[in-house]
């Protein structure tokens, strides 16, 4: 077997395949056709540090263009059974045209070689493609209890996703109503989805809270996995506030204290959410919070760890993590300011359909409040403030800045600095021993149907 060697390394800029920003990465391109990207220039080429992204190049496809960028190129190739397409740029045509032939040049040597000669696995996606199809099958199997599909009811179609569907089932022993989520497992492994499925399923399986969406069965078939959870009929919040454009402050406290209880719950786990929105907040049929969608959770991160993975829902990203700094659970409470701030304001703090200025505007603009909006609100979500604190913002100089680590959470880290008056005494503390006291906000009577 030859042994493996670096044909060409260097700084690359790459295009992110969800959210469409360029990011530096040092790449390290070598014999057996594996396209290795780094945070961090790697002080020796076998270093054990983690890559942040990890191709294949082999019988790989390579295209030059101008556009987005100047002196852009792009990658497709094959990953299992599906073509994907990673776009770099670089600072000029010479260096773009050493790239490409460098990489054509090794993808010519992989043709050339003898079948079974150095096997190599199609690795063209993310460190998270070595998560198999049987690591599913088995975060599947450690649930409680064993059903089929047959022992539901299919009552309504409730929504539809890249990956499967949701359901509206009734248990056919006990007559309960639950959701089901449907998803292919052939997608889940085309779209680099098993890490976060194999996450989700531990995490709905290792947690308990009465504002975290419930797994009651999970099971599979030969080509599906399916998560039964409890039903959530009250309405997504983004439906409500839709309808309402503004919640009153009482009703979006109320909200938001149930909010903190479930993120101070994952932490005390070592989980955090990292992807805090509306959209991944549901209401019961009493119209508490129920947090739902924990695809993007990382396990293991204790008070003072950090992670790296560059990931979330755009409009609600910490400027932290903008910044390619490592990241704490601080960017749990920075999600819970957006959502704050959009339930009193009835819009983003921060928006551009061109995601580069929406980055820009939340690393450098001045968060702008209406008029109509009370003291203690704005000086619970003001520029730092308890929860949209940020470090390092191009904000005026009047601006009083905190680090991430100071951004306030629950009755803990940050609280010598709290801002907020009653408000955020209520939020963090007041209204959490006893939330089954206070009535939530009434729903429509509709969403009551089961």
């Amino acid at each position: 077997m030859n042994e493996v060697s670096v044909i060409k390394e260097g700084w690359l800029h790459k295009r992110g395949e969800y959210i469409k920003t360029w990011r530096p990465r040092y790449f390290l391109l070598k014999t057996d056709g594996s396209f290795i990207g780094y945070k961090e220039r790697p002080e020796a080429p076998d270093q054990t540090l983690p890559p942040l992204n990890n191709f294949s190049v082999a019988e790989c496809q390579l295209m030059m263009t101008e556009r987005p960028r100047p002196n852009t190129f792009v990658i497709r190739c094959l990953q299992r059974t599906t073509v994907i397409e990673r776009t770099f740029h670089v600072d000029s045509p010479g260096v773009r045209e050493e790239w490409m032939r460098a990489i054509q040049m090794v993808a010519n040597s992989l043709k050339q070689r003898v079948p079974g000669e150095d096997p190599m696995e199609c690795k063209c996606g993310s460190p998270s493609d070595s998560s198999t199809a049987e690591e599913m099958e088995v975060a599947v199997s450690e649930a409680r209890a064993k059903v089929t599909m047959n022992d539901f009811d299919y009552l309504k179609f409730l929504g539809k996703g890249t990956f499967g569907k949701v359901i509206l089932v009734q248990e056919k022993a006990t007559g309960r109503y639950y959701a089901m989520k449907i998803l292919r497992k052939e997608v889940i492994i085309a779209k680099d989805e098993v890490a976060h499925t194999v996450t989700e399923s531990r995490v709905l399986q290792n947690t308990r809270h009465p504002f975290l969406t419930a797994l009651k069965y999970a099971f599979q078939t030969h080509d599906r996995l399916c998560f039964v959870m409890e039903y959530a009929n009250g309405g997504e919040l983004f439906f409500h506030l839709s309808r309402e454009w503004v919640f009153t402050e009482d009703r979006a406290r109320f909200y938001g204290a149930e909010i903190v209880s479930a993120l101070e719950y994952l932490h005390s786990r070592d989980v955090v959410y990292r992807d805090i929105k509306l959209e991944n907040l549901m209401l019961d049929k009493d119209g508490h919070i129920k947090i739902t969608d924990f695809g993007l959770c990382k396990e293991g991160i204790s008070d003072g760890a950090t992670m790296k993975t560059f990931c979330g829902t755009p409009e609600y990203l910490a400027p932290e993590v903008l910044e390619d700094n490592d990241y704490g659970r601080a960017v749990d409470w920075w999600g819970l300011g957006v959502v704050m701030y959009e339930m009193m304001c009835g819009h983003l703090p921060f928006y551009s359909q061109d995601h580069e200025r929406l980055f820009e505007l939340i690393l450098m603009e001045e968060i702008r409040f209406p008029r109509t909006l009370g003291p203690e609100a704005k000086s619970l979500l003001d520029l730092g403030s308890p929860l949209l604190s940020a470090w390092g913002r191009g904000a005026p100089a009047s601006a009083v800045h905190i680090s991430p680590r100071d951004r306030i959470g629950p009755c803990g880290l940050g609280s010598r600095k709290e801002r907020g008056g009653r408000l955020w005494y209520t939020l963090r503390c007041g209204s959490l021993s006893k939330w089954f006291q206070a009535p939530p906000p009434p729903l429509p009577q509709s969403r009551a149907a089961f």
